[in-house]
């Protein structure tokens, strides 16, 4: 009898158990779908708006490294500038190495009409850009259409492509 019993007790505080086990797995938590093309994302994109505000700035100060530290150079890099073909992030670095260095005074960096689209941890910013740049005595203006993907990295948010074509004066159009 005492046999029975015992059986009877395991076979019971084994269903018990199995019974629980059922509703543990029940109770996992569902996944919560963000829809990527509606939701703003506000944190990040202020984080990018003061991300752009730094690679300004410096530019502003002359600060070539600080400006090549935005960009996240890798194998996936590309530049697309003035219908030329595609660059590589050597090349990009090189160019702005280039450019900005040779830059003497910064009279306008305006970045007009700024959209920034984030996408989780990718955001595509597209601007107008009215860059006054005295290069010596000359001045240089820049008035293009520029795109610019960044990338959530643990280094913050990263330029991984560039796209620059140049903008249509208004009397043009």
């Amino acid at each position: 009898m005492k046999t029975k019993m015992k059986m009877t007790m395991i076979m019971i505080l084994g269903i018990m158990i199995m019974g629980c086990k059922q509703r543990e797995e029940k109770m996992m938590v569902e996944e919560v779908k963000v829809d990527l093309i509606n939701y703003d994302f506000p944190e990040y994109k202020r984080e990018v708006e003061l991300t752009l505000d730094s690679i300004a700035q410096s530019v502003k100060e002359g600060d070539l490294d600080r400006l090549i530290s935005f960009h996240a150079y890798g194998p996936k890099f590309t530049e697309f500038k003035n219908g030329e073909v595609r660059n590589d992030g050597e090349e990009n670095e090189k160019f702005e190495r280039g450019v900005f260095g040779s830059v003497t005074e910064v009279s306008k960096f305006d970045m007009n009409d700024v959209k920034i689209a984030v996408y989780d941890n990718v955001a595509n910013v597209t601007l107008h850009t009215d860059f006054h740049l005295k290069f010596e005595e000359d001045l240089a203006v820049v008035n293009e259409q520029m795109t610019l993907l960044f990338l959530k990295t643990k280094d913050g948010w990263r330029i991984v492509h560039e796209h620059h074509s140049p903008l249509n004066n208004k009397e043009e159009s």
